[in-house]
């Protein structure tokens, strides 16, 4: 099985305590990302979160949901993610990191994956439409973040 990796990041000219509030805040991320139609808390705790998303539906009316589990730490700027329902993937793991820059707060998304052998795609195909993807919500998440700290402010 050959793993997927991608490593996307992105600067957003906003507050650090802002940018970690509104990008951990999963029960909103239907308003901050485009593909999410639902997201549904499962189970909460003080760092950590168990939800299902949904996207919205694909060309072929299949609505994808999932269950993942997120843990935070805010002491290092780190958030790790991990699929429980897997759907087609063997596993996947993201780690978000947060770290103050010039000009903002950089967001880095790492992202570890397979797809199992009967899945609709193989692993460098995701592999390439997460690649695409990420860069798409990244950009979409900083506008967002951005004009809601700047509406706070």
């Amino acid at each position: 099985m050959t793993a997927g990796h991608t490593e996307q990041s992105i600067v957003i000219d906003a507050p650090y305590d802002e940018v970690w509030r509104q990008t951990n805040d999963v029960a909103a991320w239907p308003e901050l990302f485009s593909e999410y139609a639902k997201a549904e808390i499962l189970q909460s705790a003080e760092n950590s979160v168990t939800f299902r998303l949904s996207m919205h539906p694909d060309e072929n009316g299949t609505v994808w949901s999932w269950v993942s589990e997120r843990t935070l730490d805010p002491e290092t700027g780190t958030v790790r993610a991990r699929r429980v329902e897997t759907g087609p993937f063997e596993f996947m793991d993201i780690v978000w990191t947060y770290r103050k820059v010039e000009g903002g707060v950089e967001m880095r998304w790492v992202q570890d994956f397979a797809m199992k052998p009967q899945a609709p795609v193989d692993t460098e195909t995701m592999t390439a439409r997460i690649s695409t993807n990420s860069s798409l919500q990244l950009a979409l998440i900083r506008r967002r973040v951005e004009e809601r700290a700047r509406l706070a402010a």
